[in-house]
């Protein structure tokens, strides 16, 4: 991921996908991250690397929940969630769509009614100019652009994790096995 940045740094990419990740961290409280995407294409991936983020950079803020198109019934209640949280989303909550093919216009209606009631609205897409137009800050990946869309991903989530003071790979280790064995004692 550190050689990706460094490649790409002369593009502007590098600072796009930080901005994008540092506004994912303005959602108030754990859950009211919400990440939806296409009808055919869930953003589970991004989900999953924003979750462990937020254990790994101790920002609770930043645990998504996926909102799901046709969620099954019989689902854990982490994969249940469905369009209409999209309508039940407040001031203080974040709605972070994903979407390299065009937004369909039942999400669009939905992001139109969410940032009326003050959601912010952040995209990663493919170049819909309707999408860009309802976020509040996007950030778009044309398809035959130097990023792909799942590498934009990965930049976007590991920049929301990042602390002030702590990068790299040999930090994030540092972290995890904080985590799992607990604070260092002096002799």
């Amino acid at each position: 991921m550190d050689f990706l940045r460094e490649v790409l740094e002369s593009t502007g990419l590098v600072e796009r996908t930080r901005e994008l990740g540092l506004a994912l961290r303005t959602t108030r409280s754990p859950g009211g991250l919400l990440v939806v995407g296409t009808p055919d294409d869930e953003p589970w991936h991004l989900t999953a690397h924003l979750t462990d983020e937020a254990r790994m950079s101790g920002l609770q803020q930043l645990v998504p929940t996926l909102v799901r198109w046709s969620p099954p019934p019989d689902a854990p209640a982490h994969l249940r969630v469905g369009l209409t949280r999209i309508e039940e989303a407040r001031r203080g909550e974040t709605l972070f769509v994903v979407a390299e093919a065009k937004a369909p216009e039942p999400l669009l209606e939905r992001l139109d009614d969410a940032r009326r009631t003050g959601t912010t609205i952040l995209a990663l897409d493919g170049g819909d100019p309707e999408l860009t137009g309802l976020a509040h800050d996007s950030l778009v990946l044309p398809p035959d652009g130097l990023l792909s869309f799942d590498g934009a991903q990965h930049l976007v989530s590991s920049a929301a994790g990042e602390l002030p003071g702590r990068h790299g790979l040999r930090d994030r280790l540092a972290r995890l096995l904080d985590l799992v064995s607990g604070p260092r004692v002096a002799d």
